[in-house]
């Protein structure tokens, strides 16, 4: 299962939207305090609840500085995915941002969790817009 983000403009500069994705403890700041329990992280991975479902940990693999951060499920999980950040400068002050999800979700699953994570990620997207304006 695939999702990909409507791209958002974040109003800064690719390098400072990457240096604050880049440390997995600000991504506490994206996520809606009333829909998350269970926090925790480092600079490489975070793990929390999404109240009301399951556990979920995300645990950055790979960046390529100032365009991507390559992130991948980590710890118990209810299945694996990727969630890939782009990053592609508009001009001087201005960033794209989108995100892109790949998960390995049978099809009953899919039909449950498929709408509620595009919300999720979709909301991701605005808080990181949010952050920097």
């Amino acid at each position: 299962m695939k999702i990909n983000t409507t791209p958002k403009t974040v109003n800064q500069t690719p390098e400072n939207v990457f240096n604050f994705l880049f440390d997995m403890n600000n991504f506490k700041e994206l996520f809606p305090e009333d829909k998350v329990e269970n926090w925790n992280s480092t600079d490489e991975f975070c793990t929390f609840r999404i109240k009301g479902m399951t556990d979920i940990g995300l645990k950055r693999v790979a960046a390529t500085p100032n365009s991507l951060i390559y992130l991948d499920s980590h710890g118990k999980v209810p299945f694996k995915f990727t969630l890939n950040i782009f990053l592609n400068p508009i001009n001087d002050n201005q960033t794209e941002a989108h995100l892109e999800f790949d998960g390995e979700v049978n099809p009953f699953l899919k039909l449950m969790v498929e709408t509620p994570l595009t919300n999720f990620f979709n909301m991701l997207s605005d808080k990181l817009v949010q952050k920097f304006n």
